[in-house]
């Protein structure tokens, strides 16, 4: 019988700035191993589920692999849930998970930062990680978390206090519409 090995307090978010609390499920298999996986529950109660995330020896195993996993695995694997052709998938024949809510594609980011995540630890330190980054990260993020509707190569033209302005704006904007809902 599954069951929830560990449960994230932090939220862990989707590319459009939409929320989920992450926890850890497993469960033993017919052969003694322990397979786990990740679901994500939205505000309004929807699960997801990505397919097996690692098989152990054993339940203690299993929970300290789960203790160690970090933010950004948390947001690949929320992108496998999303994604409906590896979320859910399976291969063995290892305990019934739950099958992944249907949901659209995502394309595989080519952003170093999610800036939803970061901006949620402070605007300082947001708009910091975003002067660290070269003009075509700062592209990449604006392309990839659909900041701007502006070509990029028109982007790629523009000075990086610019496009730093442009994403700390936007990202303000989403999250506060997302506050009031």
């Amino acid at each position: 019988m599954a069951e929830i090995l560990v449960e994230f307090t932090d939220v862990v978010l989707q590319r459009d700035g939409r929320t989920y609390r992450a926890r850890v499920a497993g469960a033993e298999s017919g052969d003694g191993m322990w397979r786990a996986w990740i679901e994500f529950v939205s505000p309004d109660g929807t699960v997801l589920a990505s397919g097996r995330e690692t098989t152990q020896p054993n339940r203690q195993d299993t929970l300290y692999w789960a203790t160690g996993l970090t933010e950004v695995y948390l947001e690949g694997a929320l992108d496998r849930a999303l994604d409906p052709g590896t979320g859910g998938a399976r291969t063995d024949s290892g305990p019934p998970m739950p099958e992944p809510v249907a949901t659209s594609h995502l394309a595989h980011p080519e952003s170093v930062l999610n800036p939803f995540a970061a901006y949620r630890k402070g605007e300082q330190m947001f708009r910091r990680q975003l002067q660290a980054l070269s003009s075509w990260h700062l592209v990449n993020i604006i392309k990839d978390y659909d900041l701007s509707e502006q070509d990029p190569a028109d982007l790629s033209a523009s000075e990086p206090e610019v496009l730093i302005e442009l994403i700390v704006l936007q990202v303000r904007e989403r999250v506060a519409r997302e506050t009031l809902l």
